[in-house]
């Protein structure tokens, strides 16, 4: 047998289609691409840059410039306090830590049976869970303080975690819905020929695969309820149990002026321990979803 090899003709004809696909048009739509996610990268770089200068300037205020000569760390001395940090901090820790794991675990356990089973109700129950991320927190908020007030749950961070957690379970079902698709069916049907259960195969098989977008799943809740200012502020009344994303609202107008130096200062200080979660799981975030060598052999 022979094989045909291409002729310079059509070879030639090849090249000149690919190079006539880069023209004028594509080269503008680019630019103009790349011009606006520039404009758009600039605006959320503005505010930063306040953020970071202000935080080194005893005189800081809302003009953006660089603190020069007064560089110092006196706004940061000033807030970190344990009314002011030290406490919110914790406070803030404690609700974003127990609602995120109670949402993770109740959110693997929803998942697995929607993602592995048929049913008649399981369209009707994605639909909903799918309509519950849109509805807003404030039109429920009113029943749910009732409900509280009767449970007599308000003012506890127990009540509070078990709440938060609630709220950010429609999304966290959902995304963790679509990561567990990923994973095929065929190695845990092999662990159900091996007399596996199924919570065994949850454990042992689905969850070490889907570690990376649980990670997803755990960074975007945490953020989600590091956040969350509305739900702490109503049903926290105690100032030594508020979190930091509502002891923050002091800085604006109880003491009189609003000092913007310690506000940046306080600003950079809250945003630590998301920057630390993304970091301590940002390696679990690459070469997800790679089972090619799960299933050779």
């Amino acid at each position: 047998m022979t094989t045909e090899t291409p002729t310079p003709a059509i070879a030639t004809t090849k090249l000149s289609v690919a190079h006539k696909a880069v023209g004028p048009r594509t080269w503008v739509a680019g630019a103009a691409a790349n011009l606006v996610t520039g404009v758009l990268g600039i605006l959320f770089l503005i505010p930063l840059l306040w953020v970071v200068f202000a935080a080194f300037d005893a005189d800081a205020g809302l003009k953006l410039e660089w603190p020069g000569s007064d560089l110092s760390l006196d706004n940061f001395r000033a807030v970190l306090t344990p009314e002011t940090t030290y406490r919110p901090m914790w406070n803030g820790l404690v609700l974003c830590v127990g609602s995120t794991a109670i949402a993770i675990v109740v959110a693997t356990l929803a998942a697995y049976p929607l993602s592995r089973f048929e049913t008649r109700y399981k369209r009707p129950f994605l639909l909903t869970i799918l309509f519950s991320t849109g509805l807003p927190i404030t039109a429920i908020m009113v029943p749910v303080y009732g409900l509280f007030v009767q449970l007599n749950l308000v003012d506890t961070i127990s009540g509070t975690v078990a709440f938060m957690a609630t709220t950010a379970l429609p999304m966290s079902i959902f995304l963790m819905k679509n990561f567990m698709d990923g994973v095929p069916l065929t190695l845990e049907e092999a662990a159900w020929t091996d007399g596996a259960t199924s919570m065994q195969t949850l454990r042992h098989i689905v969850l070490p695969l889907m570690w990376p977008g649980m990670s997803v799943v755990m960074i975007f809740t945490f953020i989600g309820m590091w956040g969350n200012f509305f739900i702490p502020f109503i049903l926290l009344l105690s100032p030594d149990r508020l979190p930091a994303s509502v002891s923050i609202f002091t800085f604006f107008g109880q003491y009189g002026s609003v000092q913007w130096g310690q506000l940046a200062a306080y600003s950079i200080l809250y945003t630590l321990p998301v920057v630390l979660l993304y970091v301590l799981l940002s390696r679990r975030l690459g070469g997800a979803f790679n089972f090619g060598g799960a299933l050779k052999g």
